[in-house]
């Protein structure tokens, strides 16, 4: 593997958190300068991005590090693995909505380059389970993975899409025991897909967990859909733990949702009254254009908000049935106790927002902000995670994809222990 764009630094403290530099992007392959992170760690993270006077030229030489934060989790027992999250950027997708990227140049988006550079990616982290988003071309990249040590299964969306989810795992540490494939056309909630694995340790054949990977419905403006796409992807799920005796659940994905939104609120609680809430605003996607983030330009919607009384003007019948599956409901129930492993791990003020999630895990032209997410259940805690970048170098690049980064989102990565058993616990 090339390491010319991969650093590898010293342990750095930050409170009670280490950090340790591995990944760097460059929209400019013979740029040499790099970018050292502001000393600075103001809780402001709006205006201060946004200095037109000193603006550099976009695609310039940019480095981009990612760090290790971790901190002690005494209840975390020593079976560990390592998941990887990445919306990896449909080849299609990149062409057919080009004018998102007007800032990368066009070598940056061909797939041969892409593919290469998302895989470099992927492998330096050394995941064991890899879950993926809008892929559109599983054999270039299983052939990789393959020759790395992986084997995977893949879910094509219905429809004319011909992109799909993929997860793969490695083969000398699990083994898959069962699996579903949710086509959601089947529901009437659109062509997403989405997966559920069981996988099995090979070397602690007791631990077993189920894998879920989803790609929700991007359209900001139907909410009814995504809440019913995820609702019924955690039935399945709850339905599939219990057949193995209550298996532990980890659920990554790119949930096109941000963390302010009610879509938020309910994979982290256990339910939400979303007649609460204008159906249009479930997701929280509105206000995230670039411009709007940074405070240039007024944001074109209100912000995430409860309607309390006004509700069921915004909920016609047939939307609050593709929500919650019975158009008598006006509750769902997420059957998991979910902790999201970004917001359980603190990082900087320069890359974490008020929820502790990621300020952005996504950036075009269009859109800055968090819509990528790894969900742990009870019986998992997270104990790592490469953070992501620094807004004010983010945006040093113009836009994803760059040079190192092959998509126009991050990959997120979690080390995820199970939790100790009260045997382990007492001998400990």
């Amino acid at each position: 593997m090339a390491t010319a764009f991969f650093s590898c630094g010293p342990f750095l403290h930050h409170h009670s958190y280490f950090c340790k530099s591995f990944f760097c992007c460059s929209n400019d392959a013979d740029a040499s300068s790099t970018w050292s992170l502001p000393k600075s760690t103001s809780s402001s993270y709006t205006r201060r991005w946004y200095n037109p006077s000193s603006r550099i030229q976009l695609n310039e030489g940019v480095q981009i590090l990612r760090h290790w934060i971790e901190a002690d989790q005494p209840s975390a027992s020593e079976e560990k693995f390592r998941v990887v999250s990445y919306n990896i950027l449909a080849e299609r997708n990149a062409w057919k909505h080009r004018g998102l990227y007007p800032n990368v140049p066009s070598p940056y988006l061909k797939w041969n380059h892409r593919k290469r550079v998302i895989c470099e990616e992927l492998l330096i982290w050394n995941p064991d389970i890899i879950c993926l988003q809008e892929v559109d071309k599983y054999f270039d990249v299983s052939e990789i993975m393959e020759k790395a040590g992986y084997v995977g299964s893949y879910t094509r969306r219905t429809g004319d899409a011909i992109d799909g989810c993929a997860i793969f795992w490695k083969a000398d540490k699990f083994r898959l025991i069962d699996e579903e494939s949710i086509k959601f056309k089947m529901f009437n909630l659109r062509d997403n897909v989405a997966q559920l694995s069981v996988l099995e340790m090979s070397k602690a054949k007791s631990r077993r967990l189920l894998i879920g990977n989803i790609h929700v419905l991007y359209n900001p403006s139907r909410g009814d859909v995504k809440l019913g796409q995820i609702r019924y992807l955690l039935s399945r799920a709850e339905i599939l733990s219990e057949k193995w005796s209550n298996l532990p659940f980890v659920l990554a994905g790119d949930f096109n949702s941000t963390p302010e939104s009610a879509i938020y609120k309910f994979l982290s609680s256990s339910e939400l009254n979303f007649m609460s809430y204008d159906r249009g605003e479930l997701s929280g996607q509105s206000g995230c254009h670039p411009a709007e983030v940074l405070g240039v330009k007024k944001k074109s919607c209100r912000p995430f908000f409860s309607l309390e009384s006004q509700t069921k003007g915004f909920w016609t019948e047939e939307e609050v049935k593709v929500a919650t599956g019975s158009a008598d409901c006006q509750v769902v129930r997420n059957p998991f106790m979910l902790t999201s492993s970004y917001a359980t791990l603190k990082g900087s003020s320069t890359t974490r927002g008020p929820t502790g999630e990621p300020l952005a895990t996504s950036y075009h032209s269009k859109f800055l902000g968090t819509v990528d997410y790894i969900w742990c259940s009870d019986g998992l805690i997270p104990t790592r995670v490469v953070d992501t970048v620094p807004i004010d170098i983010l945006l040093k690049t113009g836009g994803l994809p760059c040079e190192k980064v092959g998509s126009d989102h991050l990959p997120l990565v979690s080390e995820i222990a199970f939790t100790r058993t009260s045997e382990e616990s007492n001998s400990q």
